[in-house]
């Protein structure tokens, strides 16, 4: 049996001190409680990258990761975090919005969507999407 639906997230990020203090605004609010930089090894045809993980010591870890490359250009991938809550969503937009992200649209119901969709979409600040949902309905894959 699975224990973890998914390992990690590497995403490419233009400058890696501005995407750290980004992203440091608003992840560890999401439960990602531990971080570590590393410089690239010398073989490496990118810069250096920076980890945030959703644990630490003995448990295992999924963790976002960030690489930082020069000539990145974001692409229409648009990365969704869980919000347990209408107010956590509400929450973590006023974060998002005083940490520098771009391109708002929400927080708002998404009727299209699926039933008691709520959702807050942003650009990080090199563009890269993201958005930050809750659902009072699950998916229920058929």
């Amino acid at each position: 049996m699975k224990t973890r639906l998914f390992d990690h997230i590497d995403l490419r990020v233009k400058n890696l001190e501005a995407a750290i203090r980004f992203y440091g605004k608003f992840l560890p609010q999401l439960g990602f409680v531990r971080e570590r930089h590393e410089p690239a090894p010398a073989d490496h045809p990118a810069g250096d990258f920076h980890t945030f993980y959703s644990a630490g010591g003995d448990r295992a870890s999924e963790f976002f990761g960030f690489t930082e490359d020069k000539n990145h250009h974001p692409n229409g991938t648009r990365i969704a975090f869980w919000a347990d809550t209408p107010h956590e969503v509400d929450r973590l937009a006023k974060l998002v919005r005083e940490a520098g992200g771009q391109a708002f649209e929400g927080p708002e119901i998404c009727v299209d969507y699926s039933p008691g969709y709520y959702a807050f979409f942003f650009e990080d600040p090199d563009g890269n999407k993201l958005e930050i949902c809750c659902r009072e309905s699950p998916v229920i894959a058929q």
